[in-house]
């Protein structure tokens, strides 16, 4: 038990890092940064500079501070997908508790051997499954809990990524490769993770699954385009998926448009169109690049108790939404995230009626993801105070069924086969 702030170090220097250790700045009677890793200078000087850390205690790779004695209780991994097992597995050794961005690791090995080693070395790690703090999914859990609907039967949810969401991440940007993530992993690990929350440590046991990259290809590319949007493009004006548009006109996505050229921010307008038309990777026509992820994918999950869920990850959509549809023994629960509403049904035999209807709104207003980012990361320090924890606490152990779910529906996907989990 910790009766004292809590003392982090920040590996990967990141937006989701940086979001996440904001809750020192506000809070620094329960957390304290007091180092940080990143092969960056720039990433390095600038969230050092923000919270005061020596400049001894800035380090430019996670070796480096696995290499020494401990300078804190904990650290927070938001290193990319790839580095996650290789920068885990040295700093659990060396004495860290650990708050570990999602995925947990790429390769199904390299996660059950993480959660072994945190194990072995006693060290309390947690995945940054953010939805499971959002309100709105709270409220689910709750509902589920209290035996609104009975006893669950079935699950769908579904995943709908907006247009300009899929263009950054999953065509333009680092996550558009096979090699790095398959999507469900990527993208859905969040979903996929709400399913075992729901089932409350049910294993699954079988996953089938369907998808293709079907639009975003060159052969798809409209008469007109060209390789870049800004270019030669004939449509740039119209297109939805027009960089000027999405990273200038609307502002969206900075963290990542503007990553190739931030040793400029703030940047002029002239210096990032210069950049779009040139060599950032954020520049490119998405259906003229390199990617080979799926753009949909459908998963078929049952679990040891016989219940059965499905998730659909939708790509390219107008608007951006999770949907769910839960069907109980007594009743259903559907709901929106964005729209903040819930509908409870429950059947009402009775002349002129069919069923009842409650409606819950949630206010789901606040930082990210839903308002999970902040408790989340207070969670995490109340876990390493021996404080009360909330409904959503989870160890790495707990994140297991949600990945096994991921790694079974990629393969699944590729062999067109029924994958059984061991």
């Amino acid at each position: 038990m910790i009766d004292r702030p809590v003392t982090v170090a920040i590996v990967g220097a990141g937006h989701r890092s940086v979001a996440y250790a904001r809750y020192a700045l506000d809070h620094p009677d329960r957390m304290k940064v007091v180092a940080i890793a990143d092969p960056w200078e720039l990433r390095r000087r600038t969230v050092g500079d923000q919270h005061a850390i020596p400049e001894e205690m800035r380090f430019a790779s996670y070796e480096e501070l696995a290499a020494r004695p401990p300078v804190a209780d904990a650290v927070i991994n938001g290193t990319m997908d790839q580095l996650h097992y290789a920068s885990a597995m040295p700093l659990l050794k060396a004495g860290y508790h650990m708050l570990l961005e999602k995925p947990i690791a790429q390769r199904e090995e390299e996660v059950r051997e993480l959660i072994a080693t945190a194990q072995k070395y006693n060290r309390t790690v947690m995945i940054c499954h953010v939805l499971r703090y959002a309100p709105f999914y709270v409220k689910v859990k709750e509902l589920l809990q209290s035996g609104a609907i009975g006893e669950i039967i079935s699950l769908h949810t579904a995943e709908n990524v907006s247009y300009h969401h899929m263009a950054v991440a999953y065509i333009r940007g680092r996550w558009r490769r096979r090699e790095s993530n398959p999507i469900l992993l990527a993208k859905c690990s969040h979903d996929l993770d709400l399913l075992a929350w729901y089932l409350s440590g049910v294993p699954a046991v079988r996953v089938s699954s369907f998808g293709s990259l079907k639009q975003f290809r060159p052969e798809n590319a409209p008469p007109g385009s060209a390789k870049r949007c800004l270019d030669g493009c004939q449509i740039e004006a119209t297109c939805p998926y027009s960089a000027r548009a999405n990273y200038i006109t609307q502002g969206l996505w900075g963290a990542y448009a503007w990553e190739p050229i931030e040793h400029l921010m703030p940047a002029t307008e002239e210096q990032k169109l210069e950049s779009l038309r040139t060599d950032n990777p954020f520049g490119r026509c998405v259906w003229h690049c390199d990617n080979d992820v799926v753009d949909h994918q459908s998963v078929l999950v049952e679990f040891a108790n016989g219940v059965t869920a499905s998730h659909d990850l939708f790509c390219a959509t107008a608007r951006p939404s999770r949907t769910l549809h839960i069907i109980g023994s007594k009743g259903e629960l559907e709901g929106d995230m964005e729209a903040g509403r819930l509908i409870i049904r429950r059947p009402n035999p009775v002349r002129g009626g069919e069923y009842t209807e409650e409606v819950v709104e949630i206010n789901v207003k606040g930082d990210g993801h839903g308002g999970g980012d902040t408790r989340l990361i207070a969670d995490f320090v109340s876990v390493l105070r021996g404080e009360s924890t909330s409904l959503s606490t989870t160890r790495i152990e707990d994140s297991l069924t949600g990945h096994l779910i991921a790694f079974a529906a990629d393969r699944a996907m590729l062999t067109h086969q029924v994958v059984e989990i061991a």
